[in-house]
């Protein structure tokens, strides 16, 4: 199987759609400053987290600068942003590669795609936004020396979205020692990435962003649940999955308390599970809306 990271943004928009806990989006929409805004998000990624958005209408008019460090991910995101405009009535005026406006008689967002890592471009002190956007990031990054640093993004608003917490489940057991040995161990190559990274990233926000000197408006669970229906997984979801055990296959390959051809054998049995419309995955996570100052 070929395994693409911007097919993988693609596939999770859907699982993301239903995680997105509702009273923290309707905190944030009623806390929007009138438009036009201006809007930063890190690790944008493809643009889905725009095109959400706009779908959903909680936004009409904005400048919005997505960030990510990623050169495929923003050559995805220029070709993909306006294709998806374009099957939603939409239409786009490109200036520049990496440069495009967005709009229809109701909807007009200018939109600026940035590779550039994170820290680099904080540190060219952009004017804060009045919306700071990190959509399941947070948790990928050294807390809480950079939480800080990311709020001088916003002079308002920061919506910090999936944010893990501790819990990553697989049904039906394959073997339930091993299934609990690969989670712990999964989670610690999160806490032990050299690039920081927090497997409870969510509960801990909650003491990180009250250290940064920033209000939490509304916080609540935004848990991934994708589970088949009839037989089979709705929307790219299969795909999705097939990545997920990917990214257990990749943290865990060469772990020594793994034995290879038992980690091996739970991997193909776990696709064979998808592939049957068996597989069900949770994964804990927290939503926040945080006020700066």
């Amino acid at each position: 199987m070929e395994y693409s990271f911007p097919h993988y943004l693609l596939s999770k928009q859907s699982v993301d759609d239903r995680a997105l806990n509702k009273d923290v989006l309707a905190a944030l929409t009623a806390s929007l400053p009138e438009e036009p805004l201006t809007i930063t998000e890190v690790g944008g990624g493809i643009g889905t987290m725009l095109a959400r958005l706009l779908r959903w209408e909680v936004i009409s008019q904005a400048e919005y600068t997505l960030v990510d460090e990623s050169d495929e991910t923003i050559r995805f995101a220029s070709s993909w942003l306006p294709g998806w405009a374009g099957e939603n009535g939409l239409e786009t005026e490109e200036s520049d590669p990496n440069e495009l406006r967005i709009f229809d008689s109701r909807r007009d967002v200018r939109v600026k795609l940035v590779r550039a890592d994170i820290f680099d471009f904080i540190a060219q002190q952009p004017e804060p936004a009045d919306l700071l956007i990190a959509h399941s990031f947070l948790d990928l990054l050294p807390m809480p020396e950079s939480l800080p640093k990311l709020l001088s993004l916003t002079k308002n608003l920061a919506w910090l979205t999936l944010n893990l917490d501790g819990v990553t489940a697989l049904e039906p057991v394959v073997n339930a020692d091993l299934d609990t040995r690969i989670e712990r161990l999964y989670h610690e190559t999160m806490d032990t990435r050299p690039s920081g990274g927090d497997s409870l990233s969510g509960r801990h926000l909650f003491g990180h962003l009250k250290q940064a000197g920033a209000e939490i408006e509304m916080a609540g669970a935004s848990d991934w649940v994708v589970y088949p229906v009839n037989g089979a997984y709705p929307a790219d979801e299969a795909y999705f999955l097939k990545f997920i055990l990917h990214f257990f296959e990749e943290s865990l390959g060469n772990h020594p308390e793994l034995d290879p051809a038992v980690f091996a054998d739970w991997l193909g049995k776990r696709s064979q599970q998808v592939e049957r419309g068996e597989l069900v995955y949770i994964a804990h996570q927290i939503d926040f809306l945080a006020r700066i100052g």
